[in-house]
């Protein structure tokens, strides 16, 4: 007989439900978008039904009206105590997954000053200053909805520099000026409370 120590929660997948569509962080390119893909692989049909809002906030009303049939958060999330405590939601359980690479990434062409303005996500602010290539420093920090949306601003030259994903910065064509690394990060996914009688 296998007992688990209660509060573990089964990181690996081995027992998780059955998916029909996922709604998570977008747009594409988010860490978010990748751990959807990641559980889709693991949990769902042959072709990934994967839908991608502004906002987590955005995600959860989709759900509440079925729009999706689960929902995929970072636990780095701010806000991401406001779903556990929702009682129209039920957490489905969670697994550990590293994000695409993170970097700063600046648009082809672009003078960076040596004090820069980065768009960046409030979550992985602190790689900001890990990753900055020596002789550059903050000037200001724009936060963004998501990391992607921070590379789109990079783009679009509205700041000097974002720090951002590898697939972000494919999409939006810049280029990294610093090292890269992933994050080992944990994931929940939600989907509908049962009814009560």
């Amino acid at each position: 007989m296998t007992t688990e120590a209660p509060g573990w929660i089964d990181t690996a997948l081995t027992n998780g439900p059955s998916i029909d569509t996922i709604g998570t962080l977008g747009p594409a390119g988010t860490s978010s978008e990748q751990a959807a893909l990641y559980l889709w692989a693991d949990r769902g049909k042959d072709v990934p039904e994967i839908r991608l809002y502004d906002s987590y906030e955005e995600v959860g009303e989709a759900l509440r009206e079925r729009t999706v049939s689960h929902l995929v958060i970072a636990n780095a999330y701010a806000g991401v105590h406001s779903f556990y405590m929702d009682p129209g939601l039920r957490f489905a359980g969670a697994f550990l997954f590293d994000t695409p690479h993170y970097g700063i990434a600046v648009a082809p062409g672009h003078a960076i000053p040596q004090r820069a303005r980065i768009a960046t996500h409030p979550a992985p602010v602190a790689l900001v200053e890990e990753l900055l290539p020596e002789g550059y420093a903050v000037e200001e920090i724009l936060y963004a909805a998501s990391t992607s949306a921070a590379a789109g601003q990079a783009r679009r030259r509205e700041t000097d520099l974002a720090l951002t994903t590898q697939p972000a910065a494919k999409a939006n064509e810049l280029e990294f000026i610093s090292r890269t690394r992933p994050i080992r990060m944990l994931w929940s996914v939600f989907t509908l409370a049962a009814p009560t009688s």
